[in-house]
This record gives structure tokens, sequence and C-alpha cells, in this order.
């Protein structure tokens, strides 16, 4: 359904590539899907298809693309999995939100055969829940949205800045974000009039993937609708 389009590194000499799924009427807003550790891989392409079925411009960008460009990994796979954790080990989450905010800039300036769209929303999974926080408190992104974000509570002294919209989807047996850091989340956001938290009872990392061993379906279906109505509301 989508094709691959390059854009402008923003503040560099170089273009990246995304993932561009198109609607078949005009888009109503734009989203960006943050992938995972694993690349813009067939989980991630997909979602970028149901969110263009959905009216909206998907856009995926590949976040590895200086030091890994094109890469596709599987979670499933213990190989692939080993070598997702040596990409994040490498990568730097102010390029990366830099590569988000290039992203902003290409989508309402007008991707190429597409109207320029100014409402522009996020949603980022796992490393891209990350930036997905990151981008709500460092760009003007109009709603964000985030998957068992890790190091988010990490950076909680960046809330201040939260300027629109964001959701976090924390589920509660994350091996990756455990307890006392969830707490910290709870803590630092929880009174924040900007921000919009739901907790998962017993559900893991990894709970809304599209596809494989990870996925809890009824967890997914549920944040899933939680993300279409908060992305409804927002964008429109």
């Amino acid at each position: 359904m989508g094709e691959y389009v390059k854009i402008d590194a923003l503040g560099e000499d170089a273009l990246f590539p995304i993932y561009v799924a198109a609607p078949s009427d005009g888009a109503r807003a734009a989203i960006i899907v943050i992938p995972e550790i694993f690349g813009v891989n067939a989980g991630i392409r997909q979602k970028c298809d149901h969110l263009a079925a959905a009216g909206y411009l998907a856009v995926a960008p590949d976040i590895f693309w200086r030091f890994a460009p094109g890469v596709e990994l599987n979670p499933d796979i213990e190989a692939d999995l080993q070598e997702a954790f040596g990409y994040f080990g490498q990568y730097d989450a102010d390029d990366g939100v830099r590569d988000i905010e290039g992203v902003i800039h290409a989508v309402r300036k007008g991707l190429s055969g597409q109207k320029p769209i100014e409402k522009v929303g996020a949603v980022g999974y796992c490393l891209g829940g990350r930036l997905a926080y990151m981008a709500a408190a460092r760009t003007d992104i109009n709603a964000s949205v985030g998957y068992y974000g890790v190091m988010i509570d990490q950076m909680l002294d960046e809330s201040h800045a939260i300027a629109n919209p964001l959701m976090l989807h924390i589920p509660t047996a994350d091996h990756f974000v455990g307890p006392e850091a969830q707490a910290a989340i709870h803590a630092g956001l929880g009174n924040n009039s900007k921000v919009t938290l739901h907790a998962y009872d017993g559900l893991d990392h990894g709970f809304a993937a599209e596809m494989g061993n990870r996925r809890n379906a009824e967890g997914a279906e549920l944040a899933d609708a939680r993300t279409a109505g908060f992305f409804a509301e927002h964008l429109g």
C-alpha cells in the first residue's frame, strides 16, 4: 500500500528514507509512526497501512538510517533481537527527535505527491515511545502517543515543555520498564493536564505489536481504540 521516499535531515546535508502510506482520498491529518528497535519492518508498515485506511497520511521514518539503513528485524528471532539491542546501544535519541522534527516539517510542506498537511501527530513503540514523548516536549507536534516507551522516567525534567496532548500506554508487567520507572512516570506526569496515562495490568512490553509472539490481542485492541479516539479528538 505504501512507498518509500527520502526527505531532508534537519540541520544535516543528508537525506533519509520514510515509508509513506496515503489514504485513497484526501488525508484528514498526518501521523508519524515511530518504530521500535526493529526498523520499519512488516509490523510497522502494517500499522501505517491501517492508519491510511482510517484516513490519515501515515509516515514511518527509518530511525537507524545513519548506521543500519533499511534494516528490518523480527523480535521473535533471537539473533534479530540481539542485533536490535546493539543498534539501540548505538542510537542517539537526540538525533532521533530531530529526525521526527524533520518529518513534521516535510509533511507540513508537502511530501512528494502529497498536499501540505498542517496537523501532525505521532505514535511510537518502545524506543519510538520514548521519541514520541521527546517530540511532545521538544517540537510543536499536535498530539503524541507512546506505547511502552523506554527511559521516559529519566526525562521527566522535560515534562514542563509538553505543550500539546500526550497519551502513554503503560503495561504493568513491562520487563524493560520496571515498577520503579512506572511509578516515577505516574508521579511525574499524572497531574499534567496535557498527559493521559493508561495502565494495562499484567501485560508486557510489545503487547500491541501487529504480529508475533508478543501481541496480546485484547490489550492491543483496547489501547489502539484509545489511540484512535485520541487522534480523532486532537487531529480530526
